[in-house]
């Protein structure tokens, strides 16, 4: 896991408390960002988020991989796709080796139209950051790499519960 450094310290009850507040409301707000962005955006929330795990892959998905990603069923996963389709962000694509099988692929270029509606969210993020010390930020960043590392166990590997 990319926070772990090997040694442990103790959490106590009221710090470990803070923690799960601020995540439960980070992550509140998160999903409200997303879902303002997603409907700006022509699409739900759900095909916001499936267009991210799309275009942060190494190359085109099948509709069952983006299905096992997103949790969805194929059937749900072939309407975001469709919806994807229709605003331009993914086309569909037979794949040179199998020519039965159908990837789903980004079209080059076409997030960036969508761009500027996280522009507010860049520049907050460095406003932020720059609050705080490099060595400050390395220690953010390894204990939300370790937070991203759990969650990715345990929503993509489905290896435990969410």
């Amino acid at each position: 896991m990319s926070g772990t450094t090997g040694k442990t310290y103790p959490v106590s009850a009221e710090e470990l408390g803070r923690f799960a507040q601020l995540g439960r409301e980070g992550s509140t707000l998160a999903v409200l960002r997303h879902a303002r962005i997603a409907d700006q955006m022509g699409l739900a929330p759900s095909d916001h988020k499936a267009y991210d795990l799309v275009s942060q892959a190494e190359g085109p998905l099948t509709a069952g991989r983006i299905a096992e990603l997103t949790g969805l069923s194929t059937g749900a996963v072939t309407g975001v796709i469709d919806r994807l389709e229709k605003v331009g962000l993914v086309r569909r694509v037979r794949d040179t080796e199998d020519r039965r099988k159908v990837l789903v692929e980004i079209v080059p270029n076409a997030a960036a139209k969508f761009a500027p509606l996280f522009q507010s969210a860049l520049e907050a993020t460095e406003r932020i950051l720059a609050e705080f010390s490099p060595s400050e930020r390395k220690v953010v960043e390894r204990f939300q790499n370790a937070l991203l590392d759990q969650m990715r166990a345990e929503i993509l590997d489905n290896s435990g519960s969410a």
